[in-house]
């Protein structure tokens, strides 16, 4: 089988709370992404986006990516994985650094001026996980782009600055590592799915991201270009699942079903005539309800849930400043009636975010579940036409030993 770096291979791996997806995307030489493999498991062993149980959360990441080994007829060596969850903090910080010799600015001086707003106090138990430039200012010219090359005596850059839990990065590379695998970079999973579902006119005139997975919906905002805040809200699909299970006291794999396949966030979408079967809890026979009494279950979460959201782009003080709207992704955001909830809640334009940039596949990963690995992929893409690919993940019998020793010990 080809290794990743035989074919320019680029490989994402979203681990959320629901399921693990592993894509696998072939890179031309003129930069476009060909998706060649999927793989999709359940998830086991995460709460919330955090591991909380090392053996599981490593066999369904193995299932998940033999799978996509199969179907893509190669030996996968690195990932780009995603990482989520409460723990993520994120702050707009700013540095100033005067341009040495006072001529023109060189990446020299773009380099230190993003060290210097980069050097905020972070707590011991939390690492910086990306820097994002927003904008540079040289002089009194604010808005700036790209300084390098231009005349200024004083430049300053605005950054935002996303940091996670050092336990929970370390618990995610060390599932990688318990596959054989390698860890090419970990990213925050709602950048990721804003490189798979944006355009560049939403982000230039101001668009919040919405990512609804099982255990988090992860938060993003981008005005004039750039990202401008991120959070996560510790409620998603597996709460909705829960409200389910509770009150139709049904098994949980019972209660995920029903949602994905029946439920409607909008109570008055939902029609009282159309009757469902359900099933009961041990050897008692299933019962028959009403689309618009599941809605009811289902409807008053999602709404709570999108107040948090709007309360929380209310504190920021982001509300008033995306008129592109929101955009939601995720594998909870395909609930009907979801779409026509949040523009009641918002009373803005709302859509749902289906993974582009790409091709092959298209059938199987025009969902929004996809959009975090997708963009994971498209992340790995920029690192390859970049060239700061690591040179430690160009496979080798060293790697190919490592994981076929991980895989013994994981089956046997």
């Amino acid at each position: 089988m080809a290794r990743n770096s035989d074919r320019n291979l680029v490989v994402g791996l979203d681990i959320g709370t629901s399921k693990v997806a592993c894509i696998v995307g072939e890179v031309s030489d003129e930069g476009d992404v060909e998706i060649i493999g999927l793989g999709n498991h359940p998830s086991r062993g995460l709460k919330k986006g955090v591991v909380v149980n090392l053996e599981d959360a490593v066999k369904s990441i193995q299932r998940a990516v033999e799978e996509a080994e199969l179907m893509a007829g190669c030996s996968i060596q690195s990932v780009y994985a995603g990482i989520s969850g409460s723990h993520i903090n994120s702050m707009n910080s700013h540095g100033v650094v005067a341009v040495r010799d006072r001529k023109e600015v060189t990446q020299s001086d773009m380099d230190r001026v993003i060290d210097s707003a980069s050097a905020v106090a972070v707590p011991a138990d939390q690492r910086i996980l990306h820097i994002y430039p927003q904008e540079f200012v040289i002089d009194t010219h604010e808005g700036v782009r790209n300084p390098v090359g231009m005349a200024g005596i004083r430049l300053e850059a605005r950054v935002h600055i996303i940091t996670a839990a050092v336990s929970a990065a370390q618990n995610i590379a060390r599932c990688i590592e318990r596959c054989g695998l390698v860890e090419e970079d970990i990213i925050l999973e709602q950048m990721a799915s804003c490189e798979a579902v944006l355009n560049e006119d939403e982000k230039t005139l101001g668009v919040c991201l919405l990512d609804i997975g099982g255990g988090t919906t992860d938060i993003a905002v981008y005005t004039e270009g750039s990202i401008r805040h991120t959070a996560v809200i510790p409620i998603a699909g597996d709460l909705v699942t829960h409200d389910i299970a509770y009150a139709l006291r049904m098994p949980t794999q019972f209660a995920e079903q029903i949602k994905i396949r029946h439920a409607c966030a909008s109570v008055s979408q939902a029609s009282l005539e159309e009757m469902l079967e359900v099933a009961s809890i041990g050897d008692r026979p299933p019962r028959q309800i009403s689309r618009h009494a599941l809605a009811e279950i289902v409807g008053p979460r999602y709404e709570e849930l999108l107040g948090l959201v709007r309360n929380e782009l209310l504190r920021a003080g982001f509300l008033d400043l995306i008129p592109a709207g929101i955009v939601l992704c995720g594998g909870s955001s395909q609930v009907e009636g979801l779409v026509d909830l949040a523009e009641e809640i918002f009373h803005m334009p709302v859509r749902i975010g289906h993974p582009r940039y790409v091709t092959g596949l298209e059938e199987a990963l025009s969902s929004p579940a996809y959009a975090t690995g997708v963009g994971l992929v498209l992340h790995g893409r920029q690192r390859v036409i970049s060239g700061e690919r690591s040179t430690s993940t160009r496979g080798g019998f060293g790697a190919m030993l490592k994981k076929m020793k991980s895989w013994f010990n994981g089956n046997f």
